[in-house]
């Protein structure tokens, strides 16, 4: 995230519910080390994992890399991946920070991989691209990657997913101003903005998918830890109660008690400095 007032909303979003999220949100998928570390032709020196959460995408490089620095500007998911970082051992390479997509306390040139999971679209995107390309090697990698939502599961549990996402933003349309609400910007214009930045000699655009075992409350659990979700519990409101509890019926009549192999499908787009 990048900093100002406005801004401050993108940061606030994400207070008071590190555990759920840390609990049911995907970690990185390997794919994202091999890719990276593939396009940079050597296991990178630092990776700096930025909008890093709880540090789900931060502790997948932690046998990948000689330095792993999170920068995470809100203070429930940083203290959430510091406190999983103490329960490490071996761990010395690893550390997470306060900081902002558009300063970082980061060197130039001092970076070989830069990684945004879940983030890149809280962010301004022309400062934030000038300020990672500040901080890359030449040759360095800048990835926005993103799980799409919701997992692949079933179109009709899918479809009771997406009607409960779309009654908590007609919620937050009608109950937050737009001065207070988080400002998200448009995943599709990832790539386009990474081109037309002109800090990188090459961009693209990879899809790949990963596999994970999931049972009616991982899956329930993913929906509550959207954003949008959280904000109207915030508001306190009753009104999304019935959407809510059609969905969680919905999940659990389906898995049955099961625990069925769930796709999970990213987006990932790139930039070579």
């Amino acid at each position: 995230m990048t900093q100002g007032s406005h801004s401050q909303n993108n940061i606030d979003r994400f207070s008071g519910f590190e555990n759920d999220y840390d609990q049911h949100r995907p970690k990185a998928p390997t794919a994202v080390i091999t890719i990276l570390t593939s396009y940079l032709g050597r296991s990178p020196e630092l990776v700096a994992d930025v909008g890093c959460g709880t540090g789900l995408s931060s502790f997948v490089w932690r046998e990948h890399a000689e330095r792993i620095i999170g920068i995470e500007p809100n203070d429930d998911m940083r203290g959430k991946a510091l406190s999983r970082l103490t329960e490490l051992t071996e761990a010395e390479h690893i550390s997470f920070v306060k900081g902002y997509s558009d300063k970082l306390p980061l060197d130039g040139e001092s970076v070989s991989v830069l990684t945004c999971s879940q983030s890149f679209h809280w962010m301004e995107p022309v400062s934030t691209l000038r300020e990672f390309a500040r901080v890359l090697q030449p040759g360095g990698i800048f990835a926005a990657y993103d799980c799409d939502w919701p997992p692949t599961l079933h179109w009709s549990v899918e479809a009771e997913y997406q009607q409960l996402i779309n009654h908590t933003e007609e919620i937050i349309a009608k109950r937050i101003p737009e001065k207070n609400r988080a400002s998200k910007r448009d995943k599709e214009q990832h790539l386009d903005q990474i081109r037309k930045s002109g800090h990188f000699r090459f961009a693209k655009e990879i899809v790949f998918h990963n596999m994970e075992p999931c049972n009616a409350e991982r899956y329930i659990g993913l929906a509550l830890s959207q954003g949008g979700i959280q904000a109207v519990f915030k508001l306190g409101s009753s009104e999304i109660h019935s959407t809510l509890q059609a969905f969680k019926s919905s999940v659990e009549r389906y898995f049955a008690g099961r625990i069925l192999e769930v796709m999970f499908s990213y987006r990932m787009r790139l930039g070579v400095k």
